[in-house]
């Protein structure tokens, strides 16, 4: 097996529930780091999960899955917050906000100073206002912090896709865009399949909001059926992750602070980013449709509220 230089690295997860853990069982399935640090205030959860994911190190190019308190994190290069109370059959992510923007400035106060090349990646919910938190709360460059946004939804938009046209997902391109929740919407002039756009394949407007509102809708389907969401953020969540460590520099529908993107400055929210060492590395200069700017605009007004 060719050695993955990647294993340089030592990624802190902070948050030990369903989505923490998994996220650092598909690091390790991707060998993405040396040393992976698994943070928890609940010990006894914690040490549970290191010592099931522990079982697997032979079969990875992992060295080292351990438990730590957040001061373990000082020193990471790359530090995933998960940390935080979980979305409830009809709650909406937004009704998290308050606690969880606590909970997040806390984590951040507990580890103290980061490394100073560390990149932070968001998942907590709500992630949009989270990450403006994270941001405010700790040293880094707001560029060095940043949220997993809508590829969660981008991803599910593009499933959802290859199902209906008989294509693979890999086949398609393009953007769910805005707010991580119910405001955000698919940018359906982004969307191409095999290069060419989406109308190409689906001409009715009508056919178009019902795969959007499935697309939207699903995070309540998984919730109401198992009470969490989390093989597919850790999907997700690892392939920003490989993006950071890998320096590829692919284009991600990630949250980040913006400054004038079509029309919105000030908040953090879902726009097209490329992704590599030093985090986010620029926006990309998409340019949206008149409605679909408005789209973006009104969840940018939504985000603003809980700041």
């Amino acid at each position: 097996m060719a050695k993955n230089n990647s294993l340089l690295q030592k990624i802190a997860v902070i948050g030990a529930g369903n989505v923490g853990s998994t996220i650092v069982y598909t690091l390790m399935l991707k060998n993405l780091a040396a040393q992976i640090v698994l943070i928890d205030i609940n010990d006894r959860k914690e040490k549970g999960e290191v010592l099931d994911l522990d079982d697997g190190l032979c079969f990875v190019e992992t060295g080292c899955v351990k438990g730590g308190d957040f001061r373990d994190a000082a020193d990471a290069d790359l530090i995933i917050l998960t940390a935080g109370l979980a979305q409830k059959p009809g709650e909406t992510r937004l009704q998290l906000a308050k606690k969880n923007q606590d909970i997040a400035r806390s984590v951040f106060k507990k580890i103290g100073q980061l490394k100073k090349t560390a990149v932070i990646i968001v998942v907590t919910n709500p992630v949009d206002v989270i990450t403006y938190a994270v941001q405010q709360a700790c040293s880094l460059p707001k560029s060095q912090v940043f949220g997993s946004g809508t590829s969660l939804e981008t991803a599910r938009l593009r499933t959802a896709l290859s199902h209906l046209l008989k294509v693979n997902s890999v086949s398609i391109d393009g953007f769910c865009l805005g707010e991580h929740g119910d405001s955000g919407f698919v940018a359906w002039s982004t969307i191409t399949v095999g290069g060419a756009p989406i109308s190409k394949f689906i001409k009715s407007q009508k056919e178009l909001k019902v795969i959007e509102k499935r697309v939207k809708n699903e995070v309540y389907e998984i919730i109401k059926r198992k009470g969490a969401t989390f093989f597919g953020i850790a999907m997700v969540v690892t392939d920003i992750v490989e993006a950071v460590v890998l320096n590829q520099r692919k284009v991600m529908p990630i949250s980040s602070r913006l400054a004038g993107w079509n029309g919105v400055s000030g908040v953090c929210l879902s726009a097209p980013a490329v992704i590599g060492r030093q985090g986010v590395v620029k926006l990309w200069p998409l340019k949206l449709t008149g409605e679909e700017k408005k789209k973006f605009q009104t969840s940018a007004k939504k985000i603003k509220q809980y700041l």
